[in-house]
């Protein structure tokens, strides 16, 4: 059962509304579907999504900082192991 929710969850929607390689905003960094379907959502979808939203962000901060930036790198098996997003 889904908790009773009291306050909407506000969009993560910061004004940047472009779009990095990858295909997320980089204001926000949701993808496209989880832009334009945010007032679809549930309250429990939106905290996910904005949870992922900080995942990613971080992710590609962390990428900036490598020695070798991941465009560069010619296959998968050079990449760290992903840990676990939960």
């Amino acid at each position: 059962m889904e908790q009773l929710e009291f306050f909407s969850v506000p969009s993560p929607c910061v004004g940047v509304c472009t779009v990095d390689e990858k295909g997320y905003c980089q204001g926000c960094m949701r993808k496209r579907e989880e832009r334009f379907n945010w007032l679809n959502f549930t309250p429990a979808q939106q905290r996910h999504i904005i949870k992922l939203c900080k995942q990613r962000y971080y992710r590609k901060r962390l990428a900036q900082r490598n020695v070798i930036p991941v465009t560069q790198v010619d296959n998968e098996e050079d990449l760290p192991p992903q840990g676990n997003l939960f």
